[in-house]
């Protein structure tokens, strides 16, 4: 009678002489073929799916002639609001008072009240328009075309220097005559009349532009749209399979 074979130690036993016993090469390869394999694939179809889903390449947004045409429309648009800026402005500043005066056979001007802050009036009306256009001007950029670009963005930050240009031209224009000495011939010596519109700050200009691009940066930022998740959901970690041997952490088998 021939004694009974003893069954080989399980892949994650160690075998009963203390030594790590090793899998054969069939069963490396069959578990090869069966577990990373397969999970490599799952992963890449996974991967490719849920950006196919998503609309990986519709995602980019319109053509590059598109957003071009539509910051040319923005710029344009953003400008022309320039129109009511000058009229506002030349509306709401306040008015520089002068005083005609004849010395010898010469005209001469001066101000009226010399400690007056009028001057300083005309260029902080100027500067709150400003202000307020640009924050309007970008709230609607944001309102039509939300999704923002680069082209827009340069587009609502040249409307708003142009039409800061256009707004300080036209309060000039609108605004009482440039020839002081005229106008102080025309009203008598020693009556009043109003200083021409005049805009000393220059770089107040910047600030329908300025705060055009800050409040348009903050929009983008808080009510943007989002890109999508290309991997929503939890993350799985592949699990270990339990028919491939796991070497020892350290090194060494276990006693």
């Amino acid at each position: 009678m021939s004694a009974p074979l003893t069954p080989p130690p399980p892949p994650h036993e160690h075998s009963p002489h203390g030594g790590w016993q090793s899998p054969s090469a069939g069963q490396v390869a069959a578990a090869s073929a069966d577990g990373p394999a397969s999970d490599t694939a799952d992963t890449g179809s996974a991967g490719h799916g849920d950006r196919a889903g998503y609309g990986w390449y519709e995602q980019d947004g319109p053509g590059m002639k598109t957003e071009l045409r539509e910051a040319t429309v923005t710029a344009v648009a953003v400008t022309l609001g320039g129109v009511l800026f000058g009229v506002l402005w030349w509306w709401l500043a306040p008015r520089v008072p002068l005083v005609g005066d004849v010395v010898g056979d010469n005209w001469v001007v001066y101000l009226k009240d010399t400690e007056g802050e009028q001057a300083i009036g005309v260029d902080g009306t100027f500067t709150l328009l400003a202000l307020a256009f640009g924050a309007v001007s970008a709230l609607a950029v944001f309102l039509v075309r939300r999704r923002g670009g680069v082209p827009l963005v340069v587009a609502l930050g040249v409307g708003g220097l142009l039409g800061s240009l256009l707004a300080w031209r036209l309060g000039v224009w609108l605004g009482p005559a440039q020839d002081v000495i005229a106008q102080a011939r025309d009203v008598g010596k020693g009556v009043t009349f109003d200083a021409p519109l005049k805009l000393s700050a220059k770089g107040a200009l910047l600030a329908w532009p300025f705060a055009g691009l800050v409040v348009h940066l903050g929009l983008t930022a808080l009510f943007g749209p989002r890109d999508p998740d290309p991997h929503p959901g939890p993350y799985f970690y592949p699990q270990a399979d339990p028919y491939v041997p796991q070497p020892p952490h350290d090194g060494f088998p276990k006693p």
